[in-house]
């Protein structure tokens, strides 16, 4: 059995960013004089890079006022973070990795964070031995791009084939489909199954026990039954 490569999102798949995220877009949207955002609208952009996210979720805005409202949506972040606060990881999210890659899989990471989040998180204890790669808005074009996978493939010397997208938003789901890897979506983050599996994901787990199930299904090529 060839050795697989899972690439995991974070926000909303490992992390729970939930709450950070949507004061955030509520503390930048104040700054900018604008309404504040209902978390049903701030859930839709997550996974996307931020400035193509805010221009998203406030489409009217000009160059430089998007240019302000994406300043001050990091700005509220770091001032989270110069507070101590730290997100959550989703409860089992460790001991999948961990299992993973006691297994032997490849790991490796997909997110619409900046580099900044991205070394952030790799300073979570353990990570920094889990993955192989990491990969990110920064790095090139954003999710659903097939970049970041593309570039994980290569770093991991995977094809896509031997490769699956593990992610809570049809932007992760629609990135896998574009660069020809198998489609996992996961139950708990920010796109609910039905707008996951409208975009292609073929199973959506509804707790890291079930993705464990379909990962191991993936590794022994079988069919993931449907959600």
């Amino acid at each position: 059995m060839i050795r697989p490569l899972a690439v995991f999102d974070i926000d909303g798949t490992l992390v729970d960013s939930r709450e950070s995220i949507l004061r955030a877009a509520t503390e930048a949207a104040r700054d900018l004089g604008l309404p504040e955002p209902e978390y049903d609208r701030v859930r839709q952009i997550v996974g996307l890079s931020l400035p193509h996210a805010l221009a998203v979720l406030e489409p009217d805005l000009g160059p430089s006022e998007l240019e302000r409202f994406t300043d001050a949506f990091r700005a509220s972040f770091g001032r989270m973070f110069d507070a101590g606060h730290e997100e959550p990881l989703y409860p089992g999210a460790m001991d999948t990795l961990r299992r993973l890659h006691r297994d032997g899989w490849r790991l490796a990471l997909a997110t619409g964070q900046n580099r900044r989040g991205v070394a952030r998180n790799l300073a979570r204890e353990g990570w920094g031995e889990l993955f192989i790669s990491s990969h990110c808005a920064e790095d090139g074009p954003g999710k659903p791009h097939p970049s970041m996978l593309i570039e994980a493939m290569k770093a991991c010397d995977s094809q896509p084939e031997a490769t699956v997208m593990i992610g809570d938003t049809a932007h992760d789901i629609t990135m896998a489909l574009n660069a020809g890897v198998h489609p996992q979506g996961v139950a708990w983050g920010f796109h609910t199954p039905e707008e996951q599996r409208a975009a292609g994901a073929l199973h959506v787990a509804i707790d890291f026990l079930d993705l464990d199930a379909a990962l191991d299904r993936f590794a022994h090529r079988q069919t993931p039954v449907p959600a």
